[in-house]
């Protein structure tokens, strides 16, 4: 590498964003022969789903106070909150979720999401990839939008995988679940918020009610060119890069050698691509539009991925759970270390569940007005539930024995419910589904077949999904 230092003088390197100047002078092909990319090619999948748009609840959303109340359960479980009529017949949802109750019928809700841990690592683990792991394997597996990544490839100048803004850390101490696991770091998704100065949310003192109404800047530093270097002298660049290639192949191939060239990568498509780099100024949003998504964080949040899927993109995260203003959003306790009030209270909260059913289903329906709903999968995951009864200090704890998700979209058969809970929403009383269900239900959308291998960073296959099934009911 000292032979190669002088040959390019650090001012003539392009800088992008927050990069750092040794990730814009690594070779741009750093798939070797033999490498994870020669057997199996990406290929578009040939499913009803052409995009997914993943919107991430880390940390546990309550399923009681939200899709699954149970009116008749004894107080300590139901609390004092109410359950409303929906736009589907028979099938009533917590008062908390007006919005989403009146647009019921484009939604499929799994009532009998169900797995063994009530460990947040682990859980969280389980529902970004479908694979069931121990505490030694918490980043071994990849993310399911980086298979889809690796599998299906990047769409139209974007990265196969987006997370926005992917700043969620679980801890303490703080945990990045956001991997390319064993297919390399490069499959990592590429999250617009970079890495968070203070990753560990939970520490720090936060305000008693903070405000919902917070408008982030959700584009990516690496759109932020300095004055000194257009977009016009990019491909010059990038040739002067491509012209090292040769003489800089017996360089390691580290995993973190082809995590900081993705990065480069990812970010000159965004600079290079005009309409891109539209779909992140949401300044030309008109007003009305952006109300309807609420002018909060997780607003802002859908409201980017549903441009970034307008724009192409084929796997969007919408990242809300552990937030420097907030803290763990639906982790709620009530533990004094929190700073939170009772669940239900918080429940009306407009950065809790108020801001988050006015926000998707904001997103539901402006998808289908623009004629996107029908090959855009949307899935609303969290880890797990909480528990039945609420706790001494009135917040509820973690419950992987049941818990709620919904599905819209992408052939997703809508206007249903599937599964039952028991009298106090403990337990499943039908058929339960599991996180690698939910994973087998998004690939078989999107066309992949989970029964298929995947080749690792050394070429080695393995399998897309060790177990799980597509749940009969959505797909």
């Amino acid at each position: 590498m000292n032979d190669l230092s002088g040959l390019v003088c650090r001012r003539d390197l392009l800088r992008v964003g927050s990069l750092s100047v040794a990730a814009t002078v690594l070779p741009a092909a750093l798939a070797m022969p033999g490498s994870a990319g020669e057997k199996s090619p990406p290929r578009e999948g040939q499913g009803k789903a052409k995009s997914v748009i993943f919107l991430w609840m880390a940390g546990g959303v309550t399923h009681i106070d939200s899709l699954d109340p149970k009116p008749d359960a004894p107080v300590e479980v139901r609390g004092v909150l109410g359950d409303i009529a929906t736009s589907v017949p028979g099938v009533r949802f917590c008062e908390t979720v007006p919005e989403l109750a009146r647009i019921a019928d484009k939604l499929a809700v799994l009532r009998s999401f169900s797995h063994d841990s009530n460990d947040h690592l682990i859980s969280q683990v389980y529902t970004l990839s479908g694979h069931k792991v121990n505490m030694t394997q918490l980043y071994s597996e990849p993310n399911i939008g980086s298979l889809v990544w690796r599998l299906q490839g990047p769409r139209n100048g974007l990265p196969g995988y987006i997370a926005v803004p992917g700043i969620t850390r679980p801890g303490p101490p703080p945990y990045n679940f956001f991997v390319g696991g064993w297919l390399g770091s490069q499959y990592a998704p590429y999250c617009l918020g970079g890495l968070p100065a203070e990753p560990d949310f939970t520490v720090g003192k936060k305000l008693d009610n903070p405000p919902a109404q917070i408008e982030e800047d959700l584009q990516p530093k690496s759109l932020a060119l300095s004055p000194e270097i257009p977009v016009a002298r990019l491909s010059g660049r990038r040739q002067l890069r491509d012209s090292f290639d040769q003489a800089l192949r017996t360089l390691d191939r580290s995993d973190a050698v082809q995590s900081a060239e993705s990065q480069y990568r990812n970010a000159l498509r965004l600079l290079s691509t005009p309409e891109v780099r539209r779909a992140f100024e949401l300044a030309d949003v008109p007003d009305k539009v952006r109300e309807a998504y609420g002018r909060t964080k997780i607003g802002g949040r859908c409201l980017q991925a549903r441009r970034l899927v307008e724009a192409g993109a084929r796997f969007v995260m919408v990242d809300y759970g552990y937030d420097p203003d907030y803290g763990n959003i639906w982790d709620n306790h009530n533990a004094p270390t929190q700073n939170h009030p009772p669940i239900q209270e918080m429940c009306r909260r407009g950065y809790h569940l108020a801001g988050i059913d006015k926000a998707f289903a904001a997103l539901i329906r402006d998808l289908d007005d623009r004629g996107l709903l029908q090959t855009t999968l949307v899935c609303f995951i969290t880890e797990f539930g909480r528990t039945p009864k609420i706790n001494p200090t009135g917040g509820r704890d973690h419950w992987g024995a049941a818990g709620s998700l919904f599905f819209t979209g992408g052939g997703i058969k809508t206007g249903q419910v599937v599964g039952e809970t028991d009298r106090t929403a403990s337990k499943p009383i039908t058929h339960p589904y599991g996180p690698w269900d939910v994973a087998a239900t998004i690939y078989h959308l999107l066309g992949v077949n989970y029964r298929d291998f995947a080749y690792d960073i050394q070429d080695r296959p393995r399998p897309i999904l060790e177990q799980g099934e597509p749940i009969p009911e959505l797909a």
